[in-house]
């Protein structure tokens, strides 16, 4: 059980969570209700998981494109029609997971610049290069890679977030934090579990092994959901503490954590580095799996796409997570439905 839950925490806490970046595009900048919004969208995120766990065990579902010709019957008369949508659908998730594996690329390499002036390019070709030499172990490199940091990332997280709790005067929170967004808080928390429902399933595909029973399943899907909430809520207090403009900042809850808690600098930088490599590695180890069919082409296109995301984080990590996240969350959306509206029976 727990080998499945350190993969899906390990997808979800990638550079984009841990820098701060999603917590305050999707919750913080809504002020107080960013807590709420984190509590919807976790939860959200777990009953996801539940249902996905239970459809890929049920229809022994393989492939991404095996799920989408589950989700989406086509009609009789539509049939070529339908069949074309699926294929679409596939392709655009797929492109978003490998965009998702630059971005991450891209994030590694900001870390380094904005912490120790080097170039961003070191830091993308050192996670480029670890990132391929896991693809060439699959899945098993992904999953024992996981089972080793995320419970690191884990721990160091909570110790961090009882740390920052101490210098913060709970009883008045709300003098603490400005709403800067006055959009719909409950939309963006749906949104930011969409989007992550894109990358996450894919991967959850490729745990299909692992799953044993419905009881496994709905303890998976609970502890995810927890976890999430928690790890969400510590980095949401640590972006309390930034002293400037937070939107022109790459990562916020690393300037936090620099400046205000600089014997933690270093722990804090390690749980952003090992957050990133096992997002990235389990996207790609997603990406290549469902693109692939043969051992030769993994190998061809992992090499491939491994280069190209070391030119593409030249992009810069932050404009990256602002402009294409939102876009895809939408875009989940109907995968969510599709999903939701599927019937499954109750399990061995």
């Amino acid at each position: 059980m727990w080998k499945i839950v350190f993969v899906i925490i390990g997808t979800l806490i990638g550079a984009g969570f841990a820098s701060g970046q999603e917590i305050n595009l999707f919750f913080f900048s809504y002020g107080l209700k960013g807590i709420i919004g984190i509590i919807i969208s976790s939860i959200l995120m777990g009953l996801i998981i539940y249902k996905t766990l239970q459809l890929i065990d049920k229809y022994k579902i393989n492939t991404y494109l095996d799920l989408l010709n589950t989700i989406i019957k086509p009609k009789l008369n539509e049939k070529s029609k339908f069949l074309n949508l699926r294929n679409i659908i596939n392709i655009v998730i797929n492109l978003f997971i490998l965009i998702t594996f630059f971005i991450m690329i891209a994030g590694f390499g900001a870390y380094f610049e904005q912490e120790f002036g080097i170039n961003s390019l070191i830091g993308s070709t050192i996670l480029a290069i670890l990132s391929l030499i896991i693809f060439m172990t699959s899945i098993k490199g992904v999953v024992k890679a996981n089972e080793i940091l995320v419970p690191i990332l884990i721990i160091f997280l909570l110790i961090i977030g009882v740390i920052n709790l101490k210098y913060i005067n709970l009883p008045n929170i709300e003098k603490y934090i400005i709403e800067t967004n006055k959009s719909n808080f409950i939309l963006s928390a749906i949104l930011y579990c969409s989007y992550n429902s894109i990358l996450l399933i894919p991967v959850l595909i490729t745990l299909k092994d692992l799953i044993k029973s419905n009881k496994q399943i709905i303890l998976v899907s609970i502890f995810s959901s927890l976890i999430t909430i928690i790890l969400s809520l510590i980095v949401f207090f640590i972006l309390i503490r930034v002293d400037v403009d937070i939107s022109k900042l790459e990562m916020p809850a690393v300037y936090v954590v620099s400046n205000m808690f600089k014997f933690l600098k270093l722990i804090y930088g390690a749980i952003i580095l090992g957050s990133i490599f096992t997002t990235s590695i389990s996207l790609g180890t997603s990406f290549l799996q469902n693109t692939t069919k043969s051992r030769k082409s993994y190998i061809q296109i992992a090499i491939i796409m491994c280069i190209i995301s070391v030119l593409i984080s030249k992009i810069g990590f932050s404009n990256l997570v602002n402009l294409l996240y939102p876009i895809f969350g939408y875009l989940g959306l109907i995968q969510i439905i599709k999903i939701g509206l599927v019937k499954t029976k109750t399990l061995h």
